[in-house]
């Protein structure tokens, strides 16, 4: 029978998940909250506030092996462990599924016994130092100086722990062995907590209140209510799953389309087989920042399904075929990737990552999976690729919500079977919301980007088209970055300080420049490194004809906003001859 059962406290709940008796079903999203909304939560348990009821699903020993499970999580890493680990239950008694409140239970499980890492802003994501693990500490003599939280819980390294004048933080995984009175008044004796020559009188009392009531919220009170559901027919329970789904903070498509998988692939395991596939294809080149919304979406759209979020899409039938396909499906996924990754992008750069779709769409139409990176036969289907993803990618049309476009680039592909339809699409969506055509005052705007955004990758990868892809090249500032500084510009007589610091970060002053290159140009002047790298007459001219720079132009640094005026109007030039971009008046200067 299902039904509501008697509430029990949170110390019973972490002791079930510690013996494998309260697990996750494998329809079950990963844990998502972040530090801040663990904090708050346990303000709320501190402050008595309800926090929902939980659903369990009562699993029959005999029917175990017919599902999959997962453990709780209690040390999570934002890069090194985000998935929960694979159950392995022993059959000898009944288990406990968490249908609804994963993120709750959770958040008191890493609370209580374990840590929480995230990355550290402005630290490099391959950093040592980036992702510190934290632990949860409740400060035991000072209320909150948040105006919408009363007790002051934060996550907090054992450096950060340390005693400061107005915080005594307390880990709050050392009251699970807290479990007796006589215990609370040990601690706090021990810890001079009572001491009145160290604290005063109110910290003290506050101090004792404080751990007393976190005691009597872990140990006594029934802070768990639940639902248990006794039904086993996995139908039945997907469809509880996505009831209780529907309302509040809402399932994204992806979540409830990876349960459904879960719950329906027959030969492999979807929740196992898609993160570990997520995993991998970020590690590509310079890496990525895929996710599973972009894996499962490809799915949809590689199988010509309607791509739209309705629960009506996620049939059977559909999840068969995706099932099926999964092989072909991920292999042109990761050829996709593979090539745009082979064209200079990367997480730094990429700015919209569900442009590979069309991209794995073509591959996997055209049985292109083993050739689309490497063959000599596929070089114009790459040349159309990159402009496509520069275009794209310059006029954002892949922000938001792109489901507009999946159809008609999945038409615009299957007219065009053997080649990829840069014009076609061009030629599409001409004049439309989505065109990728280009205006004059376009290219005034790209002229202006600066080095580093996104944006400005795209705008040189279109100005240096025949770079050899066997290289890995940089952004790079023809005259160096170091440079532009005050009293730099000042001491080499310069008077426009202000006009040259507003001026070399944009477009007119980037290259894309071999890694290696520009490893060795470093901070040299540019006029320098010029000479000594490039000695005759025929190497110098073929380096600025290259880069779009005049042969007739001073390079020295002094002369940097001559130097940008010129180059400026060539690669405009260039961008609208590529671009195809109808402009009344061009000045047409040519590079000499």
């Amino acid at each position: 029978m299902a039904g509501y059962e008697a509430p029990i406290t949170i110390k019973k709940a972490i002791d079930n998940i510690k013996k494998r008796h309260y697990l996750l079903p494998s329809i079950q999203r990963e844990f998502v909250w972040g530090t801040d909304q663990i904090e708050t939560l346990f303000d709320s348990l501190m402050r008595d506030y309800p926090i929902s009821t939980f659903l369990f699903w009562k699993v029959d020993k005999n029917k175990i092996k017919d599902f999959q499970f997962y453990e709780f999580l209690n040390k999570y890493h934002e890069k090194e462990r985000r998935h929960n680990h694979k159950a392995e239950p022993s059959c000898d008694e009944d288990i406990i599924a968490l249908l609804d409140g994963q993120q709750r239970m959770t958040s008191m499980y890493v609370a209580l016994t374990g840590t929480y890492a995230k990355k550290m802003p402005y630290y490099r994501w391959d950093s040592p130092y980036a992702f510190p693990a934290k632990k949860l500490y409740l400060n035991l003599i000072k209320r909150s100086k948040d105006l919408e939280t009363e007790y002051d819980f934060k996550f907090l390294t054992e450096e950060e722990a340390e005693p400061t004048e107005g915080c005594y933080w307390f880990e709050c995984g050392k009251i699970l062995d807290l479990d007796e009175s006589r215990k609370l008044n040990k601690y706090l004796i021990q810890n001079k907590l009572m001491d009145m020559s160290i604290y005063t009188e109110t910290e003290c009392d506050f101090a004792s209140d404080t751990l007393f009531e976190f005691f009597n919220v872990i140990h006594q009170k029934g802070t768990i209510s639940y639902y248990l559901e006794e039904g086993e027919e996995l139908d039945k329970v997907l469809q509880i799953f996505i009831r209780i789904n529907s309302g509040g903070t809402k399932l994204s498509y992806s979540d409830l389309l990876l349960s459904i998988a879960t719950a329906q692939w027959k030969e492999k395991d979807a929740r196992e087989v898609i993160h570990e596939f997520v995993d991998s294809i970020n590690k590509i080149g310079d890496g990525f920042n895929f996710n599973k919304d972009i894996v499962l979406k490809s799915c949809l759209v590689l199988a010509d399904f309607d791509v739209k979020f309705k629960v009506d899409n996620f049939t059977k039938e559909n999840m068969a075929a995706i099932e099926q396909n999964w092989d072909k499906t991920s292999s042109a996924m990761r050829s996709s990737i593979e090539l745009v990754s082979k064209l200079g992008f990367s997480r730094d750069n990429l700015a919209a990552t569900n442009t590979i779709i069309p991209i794995a769409y073509f591959i996997y139409k055209n049985n292109f999976e083993d050739t689309i990176v490497h063959s000599s036969h596929r070089e114009s289907d790459r040349k159309a690729i990159k402009e496509w993803l520069a275009r794209v990618l310059l006029k954002g049309i892949f922000g938001g919500q792109p489901d507009s476009i999946y159809p008609k680039m999945r038409d615009l592909i299957n007219e065009n079977i053997g080649k990829f339809p840069l014009q076609e699409t061009i030629a599409h969506y001409r004049g439309g919301r989505k065109s990728i055509s280009f205006s004059e005052d376009d290219i005034d705007n790209i002229l202006d980007l600066q080095y580093g955004q996104a944006k400005t990758y795209c705008a040189l990868s279109l100005l240096y088209p025949g770079l050899n892809s066997a290289y890995k090249y940089h952004q790079d500032h023809i005259h160096p970055q170091s440079l532009f500084k005050g009293k730099t510009l000042t001491k080499q007589g310069i008077e426009d300080v202000d006009l040259f610091l507003s001026e070399f970060n944009k477009l007119p002053n980037l290259q894309l420049l071999e890694a290696t290159g520009n490893i060795e140009k470093s901070d040299k002047l540019f006029e320098d490194w010029f000479n000594a790298n490039f000695h005759t007459i025929e190497a110098k001219e073929s380096y600025l004809r290259q880069n779009l720079i005049a042969t007739s132009q001073s390079l020295k640094l002094t002369d940097f906003l001559a130097f940008i005026d010129v180059r400026k109007q060539y690669m405009k030039e260039h961008l609208i001859r590529m671009l195809d971009v109808k402009v009344a008046v061009v000045n047409s200067e040519k590079v000499s």
